[in-house]
């Protein structure tokens, strides 16, 4: 038999796989714990946790921001007693685990140290996560507390606890994945990551909480959570440049001898920017490409692997769903033969051009923010937000105008209709008597506690707090005295204050699409003529969800387009948004929502214009919004509902002047919840 037909695949030396994970979690800690181990059982190697978007903002599920959001895009960890429910039979010191938090990613962290304790499992045993990147929250995902230099010194505190206490525990995983889903070029993508963990580490630096000599440990124990999207080749030159560029950093800007302080650890999710709602089953190829970039070039291999399912542009994936991504990985894994060959790219002319490229753009784009005073800087002077909206809306406008092709969206879009999304049950929904049983575990839990110990606990907290001493000690120790993640939460914010991010909106014009724009404004100088002022626009997001990339993309459009556009960024109430709009006269409100809370909060607002006599402003909606949600939502009177396929952005603001235009000119109507809906819909996504 030739010895190139020879299987070798048994004795050859294999490197061992990464971490396969799936992001998961929703509704209860009791569902999510199932999920977990049912995917643990199906061969998943590490868990990868989504809370809910309370949690993720430091407010119980009680609270009115928490309205219609409670366990809809993750689980919902209110105490120590739902973290021990959600790791039930999960034995912590055999678990590597991945925690996508941020702003209260100390209070999460200190509430898995206390199940780790009452399972009898030392902090020294423990491995795993705490995303605790706050930088790009400003910039792109929006679950932000607290303002940008009380939020570094949270950062520090984890870091400094970490390496003494939990020296296994990565104590931040900078984020660019976000950056890239907002839009961002693989040079910003490299530079304000990078950026970003320059600052976290000069802040751990001059604390004065690391010795000199063990700060090259803190160092080491800082990773990374990328993004890789569908530029095959570029993204394999990014992980290159990412690895280079760390190297280089590490040595001659923090002086790290050690390579092993000094390699590039990351972990990967996959592009979920450009999956599509049409003709979704293409997202499988693009999820296996997009994984490729990321494990075939073994010295810029992921640590850590989790893919989003192909219909999460559609709504919540059903478990199968997840299981289709799960083996994926392991196919590649363990079919394969690519963990028996040294690095597929060393060498490569083409590639190394490309990665020499890649660097001397971010190396540039660093320079800008050192010039500015650093990446914290560059937040609150609003110049990596503005800089991130310029790109997406140069994305948009290449998809738009078909200078981008995007398969099934503005090329090949002739389909046979997929039998993978018939049927009621195509996608997963939260059960709508979640978010009430939550609430009433709250209840129970806040009543059956000693109310003096917590007192006290969280007395200890504010003092360390206010004195600038490490908040982890006294984190944990509120968690074990059964303190919420809203009163722990609310302690630090009335030490700290709270912080609105900028919005990144200007008013500067980056389509190609000159004619058609051109119509447009002509369009809206018509009916403003009408109307007898200027056509006036509020996009809102109400409750807690921060993509706020669509909403971005809108006001911008709408902007460009000549109507004044109101848009103050997150996170409001749908009362503040009634007032808002009535105070400021809109003609039309515009509310994105992707966090599948559509439902109560449009119905809020709607129920709210009513209450005040100014049901006659059109409401539109654009977010992930399944077809049957459509049908609520134009029944309780919303006017056009859009969706993440309606990606021409003239022609939804065209459709929105047109609105404003048949409702001004008709004659008040009933306010009976029947108004109809032309169907159509936006990139509010």
């Amino acid at each position: 038999m030739p010895m190139e037909n020879q299987r070798s695949a048994v004795n050859a030396e294999r490197d061992r796989p990464w971490l396969i994970r799936t992001y998961a979690g929703h509704s209860s800690a009791a569902a999510s714990n199932a999920l977990y181990r049912q995917n643990l059982a199906k061969g998943q190697t590490g868990l990868s946790v989504a809370f809910d978007l309370p949690t993720q903002t430091g407010y119980d599920s009680d609270h009115v921001l928490a309205r219609g959001e409670v366990g809809k895009v993750g689980v919902p960890v209110g105490h120590l007693g739902d973290m021990m429910t959600l790791f039930d039979g999960i034995p912590l010191d055999q678990m590597n685990t991945s925690m996508t938090i941020n702003a209260p990613a100390a209070w999460l962290l200190s509430l898995y140290i206390a199940v780790a304790e009452k399972q009898g499992t030392p902090r020294a045993s423990l491995q795993g996560t705490t995303q605790n990147d706050i930088i790009k929250e400003y910039l792109s995902r929006g679950t932000y507390i607290f303002p940008p230099a009380p939020s570094l010194k949270l950062i520090t505190d984890v870091a400094a606890f970490t390496y003494r206490e939990v020296p296994k525990w990565n104590p931040m995983n900078v984020c660019s994945y976000h950056l890239q889903e907002a839009g961002a070029t693989a040079e910003q993508e490299l530079a304000y990551a990078l950026g970003t963990a320059i600052a976290v580490l000069d802040a751990v630096r001059d604390s004065g909480q690391v010795p000199e000599e063990d700060f090259a440990k803190v160092v080491g124990r800082i990773s990374f959570f990328v993004n890789a999207g569908i530029r095959f080749v570029t993204e394999i030159c990014k992980m290159r440049a990412f690895c280079e560029l760390w190297d280089e950093i590490t040595r001659d800007r923090y002086g790290i001898e050690d390579a092993k302080y000094r390699r590039f650890r990351y972990g990967v999710q996959v592009n979920s920017l450009g999956l599509t709602e049409q003709q979704p089953e293409n997202n499988v190829y693009r999820i296996l490409i997009e994984m490729l970039s990321v494990v075939l070039s073994k010295n810029a291999r992921a640590r850590a692997v989790q893919l989003p399912a192909w219909n999460e542009a559609l709504g919540l994936p059903r478990p199968w769903d997840q299981q289709w991504s799960l083996r994926l990985q392991q196919i590649m894994a363990y079919e394969t033969d690519l963990l028996e060959y040294e690095d597929l790219f060393d060498g490569n002319p083409a590639i190394e051009r490309k990665v020499g490229t890649l660097k001397d753009g971010a190396r540039a784009e660093l320079a800008r923010l050192d010039a500015m005073g650093g990446a914290i800087a560059a937040v609150d002077a609003g110049y990596m937000k503005q800089e991130l909206v310029k790109s997406n809306a140069m994305r948009l406008a290449d998809i738009e105008n078909g200078v981008t092709k995007v398969i099934g969206v503005n090329a090949f879009t002739e389909t046979e209709p997929s039998p993978l999304t018939s049927g009621e049950k195509s996608i997963m929904t939260v059960d709508e008597m979640a978010e009430q049983e939550q609430i009433e575990k709250l209840k129970a839990w806040r009543s059956d506690r000693d109310q003096a110990k917590v007192k006290d606990a969280l007395s200890t907290l504010e003092q360390a707090a206010r004195e600038g001493c490490n908040i982890m000690e006294s984190s944990i120790a509120c968690a074990h005295a059964g303190v919420t993640t809203g009163e722990w939460s609310e302690t630090l914010r009335e030490v700290f204050g709270e912080y609105r991010a900028p919005t990144g909106i200007t008013s500067m014009i980056v389509t190609g699409d000159a004619e058609n724009l051109q119509t447009l404004r002509t369009r809206v100088d018509e009916v403003s003529n009408k109307l007898g002022e200027r056509m006036k626009m509020l996009v809102g997001k109400p409750g807690l969800d921060g993509h706020s990339n669509g909403a971005e993309q809108i006001a911008v459009k709408a902007g460009e387009a000549g109507i004044d556009v109101l848009y103050d960024g997150i996170r409001w109430t749908p009362d503040e948004l009634v007032r808002n709009a009535i105070d400021e006269g809109a003609h039309v409100i515009g509310l994105s929502i992707l966090s599948g809370s559509h439902v109560p909060l449009v119905r809020e607002v709607v129920n709210g214009l009513r209450a005040r006599g100014a049901g006659h402003i059109p409401v539109v909606v654009g977010g992930i919004i399944p077809e049957a949600d459509m049908l609520i939502l134009r029944q309780m009177g919303v006017a056009a509902v859009y969706t993440p396929k309606d990606y021409q952005l003239v022609r939804v603001i065209s459709e929105i002047v047109d609105l404003v235009d048949r409702t001004s000119s008709e004659p008040p109507v009933a306010q009976s919840g029947n108004r109809t809906s032309d169907g159509v819909g936006t990139a509010i996504y």
